[in-house]
């Protein structure tokens, strides 16, 4: 509401959505809403009033005993208010009654433009109501902001509450990793592998993963966001896994490529190097005062060395570079903000079209990788091996943490780590 400095927000919670028939989906909240709230249930509406006399109100589901028989527990209105802290709460029927008198005479409204064409056309409705009653001295908004425009360069800096959650969902998901390390043989399923994964997120307290697990093994680890994880994993092969639980709505992202057999081969190792390398390289450009993108430069000059080294690349490192003949074997960036969402909330960029500079409080992921599809003018032992490895940092006032480092991530330890579990 400082921010804002006058006008009023609104700001919806996700709905449920149908996954067939008389079911849903397990629900989750918008992030945006509940970053302000701390409010899990669907159904919900903030709003909020800036100015002299500021001001948090809540809408929300009724408190119903009938209905919570069959769907369970809700805080209704007053609870709500007494529980969250909120200075009005109101029924969620009572939305479109009392939300033109929240808007009129405001000098400013905001909400998040063109987000879902539903809320634009209701909150237009309320619009016009209030509109229609200019001649009684009454006026609407004159500016209308995106709020999201606020809200993410907020959520861009975690205060310490929130580093602690990422800490404990990273935390959660680096033994989960090491648990699918232990647990991978030749001709387990990918998905048996994933389902070590849910059971260690499920016992330590997160209910969900942040994302679709990726688990793929061979040449689908070669297809960014394969999700299908019905194959076989063969001896031989790398198996790269990409998965993070959520904890209290905070999300965690690592990534681990390691042998099914628990043993690098000679071409798999020189790759595996190489990643890691990269990921190094990026590493140590995360600070405060670099700009977000010197980790993926300082990377991508690694990899493009190597990639010329393995012959996949051919020239000198400036005319890769420049030709973007690297692409094809790393096309994706080296990272992405983290937070309430993987990828998570915050512009790239400031405002006069620079790359942002990193600051205390920031986090991101740092993910590296290549992938090496079947081509003649490729050598062939490095065929269908996709290799990315990648951990959450944390911007510090000194440097950066690495919130994930519970994952083994050298060649020596993961060889180590799966050796002693047969």
């Amino acid at each position: 509401m400082q921010k804002m400095d006058e006008g009023v927000a609104i700001i919806p919670t996700a709905p449920e959505t149908i996954r067939n028939r008389d079911s849903h989906y397990p629900y989750r909240f918008d992030s945006y809403f509940y970053y302000l709230t701390g409010f899990a249930e669907p159904e919900a509406v903030l709003v909020l009033i800036a100015g002299a006399q500021p001001k948090s109100v809540l809408f929300c589901r009724d408190k119903d005993m009938e209905r919570e028989i069959w769907d369970g527990f809700r805080h209704g209105p007053q609870g709500a208010q007494t529980q969250f802290g909120f200075d009005e709460a109101h029924s969620i029927s009572e939305l479109d009654a009392l939300m033109p008198g929240y808007i009129a005479n405001q000098q400013k409204l905001f909400y998040s433009l063109g987000a879902d064409a539903a809320w634009d056309s209701r909150i237009g409705s309320w619009l016009n109501q209030v509109r229609g009653q200019v001649r009684s001295g009454i006026h609407a908004p004159a500016d209308v902001a995106d709020v999201r425009a606020l809200l993410d360069e907020m959520r861009l800096y975690k205060s310490a509450e929130e580093q602690q959650l990422m800490r404990r969902a990273a935390n959660i998901s680096a033994a989960a990793h090491v648990a699918a390390m232990q647990a991978t043989r030749p001709g387990m399923m990918e998905y048996e592998v994933e389902a070590v994964l849910l059971q260690h997120f499920y016992r330590n307290g997160s209910r969900s993963p942040a994302y679709s697990s990726i688990v793929a093994g061979g040449a689908n680890a070669c297809v960014l966001h394969y999700v299908e994880n019905n194959r076989p994993l063969n001896d031989g092969d790398l198996l790269l896994i990409d998965a993070g639980c959520e904890l209290e709505g905070y999300a965690s992202d690592i990534t681990r490529t390691f042998p099914v057999n628990g043993k690098y081969s000679p071409a798999q190792k020189d790759m595996y190097e190489l990643v890691l390398a990269a990921q190094a390289a990026a590493i140590e450009r995360i600070r405060p005062g670099n700009h977000w993108q010197q980790p993926h430069e300082a990377a991508l000059e690694v990899l493009v060395r190597g990639f010329i080294d393995f012959g996949l690349c051919k020239g000198s490192p400036e005319a890769v570079l420049e030709s973007g003949d690297y692409r094809r074997f790393y096309m994706h960036r080296t990272g992405h903000w983290l937070g309430l969402d993987v990828h998570d909330a915050g512009e790239y960029k400031t405002a006069a079209g620079e790359w942002r500079p990193l600051a205390a409080g920031m986090t991101l992921t740092v993910e590296p990788g290549c992938y090496v599809r079947p081509a003649d003018d490729v050598p062939e032992h490095f065929w269908n091996i996709g290799i990315r490895i990648e951990d959450d940092a944390l911007v510090t006032p000194e440097g950066c943490e690495i919130l994930t480092a519970g994952v083994p991530k050298s060649i020596a330890e993961i060889e180590q780590l799966m050796a002693a579990a047969r």
